[in-house]
């Protein structure tokens, strides 16, 4: 065991000499107190560590001693449904032990010793096993089923399994290569900061279902894709966040709030217990993880919440689950890395960040992706990070490193939340890369003319925007009536579609089928317009003021979509026949 001692303090830095025979990312316990830090530089035998707990109080000549393992997690049934820290702590043991506001130094296990669960096995004692195959199932919670897996490293053959009521520290398995024998038990423990391994990566060609009307018809995400959601103060960040957390069709959760505010996160861990899964009707929580990290907790272990959630949704992912990761905000994660790094008296970088913020950047999101597992089955993890620059100022290095990386990008616009637009989803500066290989799954799936019908729609949208410059100038009566068709077209995209109604029973979810017919309808009432326009049979002026104007924003509200379209495809066809060109 290495011991050494404080030599220098500076905030969550300590510097520890006698550390000789250390090494880069290694565990340690500060102080009297013991708290939790990480060796993140060497020299001689100086070891500079980040300190995951608050440091007041801390003295030199405190002993420190390394526990010589890197920053690791315990993997197993029982991350489901519950709240951890930054370092993976479970918040209500802590709170149990220490109150409302956590002591320093408490060491509390991941995941609950006293838990028993069902194992049933899927294999039988004399077959082979490798790293990634699943030996057992075990009921995780109302919607989860927990595969027990080989943990990578481990391969021979099963010399013992048992079933029944097991505790995580129950050896449920032996697997034996030669003379080496390794106990199975249901939980494993993982260095957060190494990505878990796979066979290979696959094509990001099926989408995440977010519900989401203008998501998923302008700006699809695949599952295992990488996303990111920029906005100034109040633009919708955080809202948003929760939204795709509610709504989309992954079949876990893993919610990080990192450096947030704490009446964010309290609004999160109060409401998300209470919420029902739109799917099974089950509590919500029965498929999600939340780790809360807020802005008043120690920087160091901001830094470290981020790869703590990504490692739990990669062991989702090795069991065949599609895995939905939000970050919220990966800004205040690069604020601690830069707090870190001025303490270290590294070389700053643009705005002060450190140099090697991008290529922090890229190590994060690059552990997303839709993959073949070790044990063949497909699984992913799709990372939605958000991004608060200050000011709303896009230019700044978190946001522009992001948007080098990501695929998605939705950018939220302070002047569309202040019109109280949501969400606040500027459609002429987002953009998903991800359109072309999900085209064909639409077209597949929903319909033949899906991809063209959003195309038509965003040309519509872009028309709009340069016709505002004129009308700004002149007006919109000195536009001709093709134009004011345009304008009359995109006020009903705008408003009646890519707005969305959290609170509404109706509206708070938009299946991919509804969305196309609610897009069909209106762009076959325009196009309807637009044909008798030109053969003289109406004005724009008579079709401001009629029914069918209504009926097309209720169908956002509506309960059966395939009726009450057809309704308003004959009230268009009507009112296009009585005519008005004379008005």
């Amino acid at each position: 065991m290495i011991t050494g001692s404080i030599k220098m303090i500076s905030g969550p830095v300590v510097h520890a000499k006698d550390m000789r025979g250390s090494k880069m990312y290694d565990v340690v316990r500060v102080g009297k107190e013991k708290l939790l830090g990480e060796i993140i530089q060497l020299f001689d035998d100086i070891a500079v560590i980040q300190v995951y707990e608050e440091t007041a109080g801390l003295r030199p000549d405190e002993p420190v001693v390394s526990t010589e393992e890197p920053l690791t997690i315990e993997l197993g049934p029982g991350l489901i449904k519950n709240i951890y820290d930054g370092i993976g702590r479970p918040l209500k043991d802590l709170s149990e032990m220490s109150g409302d506001f956590i002591s320093r130094g408490l060491v509390v296990s991941s995941l609950d010793r006293d838990m028993v669960y069902d194992f049933r096995p899927t294999m039988k004692v004399g077959q082979n096993v490798s790293a990634g195959q699943v030996i057992g199932e075990a009921k995780e919670s109302e919607l989860i089923m927990h595969k027990v897996m080989i943990s990578p490293g481990i391969e021979g053959k099963i010399t013992k399994i048992v079933k029944g009521k097991k505790n995580i520290d129950d050896v449920i398995a032996v697997v034996q290569n030669g003379s080496k024998k390794h106990n199975i038990t249901l939980s494993t423990r993982w260095p957060v900061r190494k990505p878990r391994p796979y066979k290979h990566k696959l094509q990001p060609d099926i989408p995440l279902i977010t519900g989401r009307r203008i998501f998923d018809t302008f700006f699809p995400i695949a599952k295992g894709g990488v996303a990111a959601i920029p906005g100034p103060f109040g633009a919708g960040k955080t809202v948003t966040q929760q939204d795709l957390a509610k709504w989309s069709d992954a079949d876990i959760i893993v919610y990080i709030g990192c450096g947030e505010r704490g009446n964010e996160m309290t609004d999160v861990l109060k409401e998300f217990p209470e919420l029902k899964d739109p799917k099974s009707g089950k509590p919500l929580m029965e498929r999600t993880i939340l780790i809360a990290n807020t802005s008043n907790m120690p920087v160091a272990a901001r830094e470290a919440s981020i790869y703590t959630g990504i490692t739990i949704a990669e062991y989702y992912r090795d069991m065949g689950y599609n895995v939905a990761l939000m970050a919220d905000s990966t800004s205040r994660w690069a604020e601690s890395m830069r707090e870190i790094s001025s303490r270290l008296e590294e070389m700053p970088g643009e705005e002060g960040y450190p140099a090697y913020l991008s290529s922090k950047l890229a190590q994060f999101y690059e552990r997303a992706g839709r993959c073949t597992c070790l044990n063949g089955v497909s699984g992913s993890v799709t990372a939605i990070g958000a991004v608060s620059p200050p000011g709303g100022d896009f230019s700044e290095p978190v946001t522009q490193n992001t948007l080098r990386i990501v695929k998605v990008f939705w950018g939220l616009d302070s002047s569309l939340a202040y019109k109280r637009h949501f969400p606040s989803i500027n459609w002429l500066t987002s953009y998903s890369l991800y359109d072309l290989p999900l085209q064909s799954y639409f077209n597949k799936n929903i319909a033949k003319d899906f991809s063209d019908l959003k195309n038509s729609a965003m040309k519509l949208l872009q028309k709009e925007s340069e016709l505002q410059e004129i009308v700004q100038l002149v007006g919109p009566d000195a536009l001709p009536e093709p134009d004011k068709l345009v304008l009359y077209t995109t006020k009903s995209l705008r408003e009646d579609y890519l707005q969305q109604n959290s609170f509404d029973k109706e509206d708070a979810y938009c299946s991919l089928e509804k969305q196309y017919i609610m897009l069909k309808t209106t762009m076959n009432h325009y196009h309807r317009c637009k044909e008798a326009i030109e053969n003289g049979l109406v004005r724009v002026n008579y079709l401001t003021g009629l029914k069918i104007n209504e009926m097309i924003a209720r169908l956002r509200y509506s309960k059966d979509i395939t009726k009450d379209s057809k309704k308003v495809e004959q009230e268009s066809i009507d009112c296009v026949s009585k005519g008005g060109g004379d008005q």
